[in-house]
């Protein structure tokens, strides 16, 4: 029987002016979300398009990000299952989202464009296939319905240049 996992948020509505949602304009879209045994709370609002704090997170950011690091972990774990050195993994992921008249929308696609450093350059090939694979494997990619996309690029250094001085 496959495992069943349970995860639990709780979403805070932290945005009350005093009027309540009295009207459109009347309260500040802020939320916290918090889960067990964390510590900060991750600071949230809507998208500076539809009245939110440019400084908090939205859920667009916070599903691109789930995405990206989702893949990122599942990268991590293959390159360490495969003898593969990761000295640093960087992304710099777009998720891109379409509205509709009716003021709903979807996302139609994200790419993800991970950056990975590995120290045998020999074994770029073999990285990126592990990418794909990853990509396979990711739960929250394998979640949604929508194309993700991964352009990875590898590259290779010596160990003795990624080694702190």
């Amino acid at each position: 029987m496959a495992k069943q996992h349970t995860y639990h948020t709780t979403t805070t509505w932290t945005g009350n002016t005093g009027q309540g949602t009295a009207n459109y304009r009347a309260y500040v879209r802020s939320y916290e979300v918090n889960t067990d045994h964390k510590g900060a709370p991750i600071l949230g609002s809507s998208d500076p398009s539809f009245r939110g704090d440019r400084s908090r997170y939205n859920p667009e950011e916070l599903l691109v990000a789930s995405l990206s690091s989702c893949h990122m972990l599942w990268m991590l774990h293959l390159c360490a299952d495969a003898g593969i050195v990761v000295t640093a993994y960087y992304d710099q992921a777009t998720g891109i989202m379409a509205e509709t008249e009716d003021g709903a929308g979807q996302f139609t696609e994200v790419t993800l464009r991970p950056q990975i450093t590995i120290t045998d350059p020999a074994r770029i090939d073999e990285t990126q296939a592990l990418s794909a694979r990853a990509h396979h494997l990711c739960f929250i990619a394998r979640s949604v319905n929508f194309p993700v996309k991964h352009q990875s690029v590898v590259a290779a250094t010596s160990p003795a240049s990624t080694t702190a001085g």
